[in-house]
């Protein structure tokens, strides 16, 4: 499995994320979690519908998301925020 990161998802982990380091250890624990264990259920990972259609999404904590998208064996992470700013 390949993990690349969608530049959305780079501006937005530098501003949302990167600032906090409890949030940014919680990232990495999950990350991992999700790479071993995708379908674990505390990560929340389910299809999104609407204008979303297509992607995917996990919990980082019980606000933070991570929007990703599969293509085969390469998993993008598309966006990282709250609810409110992802969807």
């Amino acid at each position: 499995m390949t993990i690349i990161r969608h530049y959305l998802f780079l501006k937005h982990y530098k501003k949302r994320i990167l600032p906090f380091p409890n949030l940014d250890k919680k990232f990495e624990e999950r990350l991992k979690l999700f790479i071993h264990s995708p379908n674990n259920p505390s990560l929340h990972n389910h299809k999104l519908v609407g204008s979303l259609e297509g992607l995917r999404s996990f919990s980082i904590t019980g606000d933070i998301r991570i929007v990703y998208r599969t293509f085969g064996n390469i998993i993008e992470l598309y966006d990282i925020g709250s609810h409110n700013q992802i969807y």
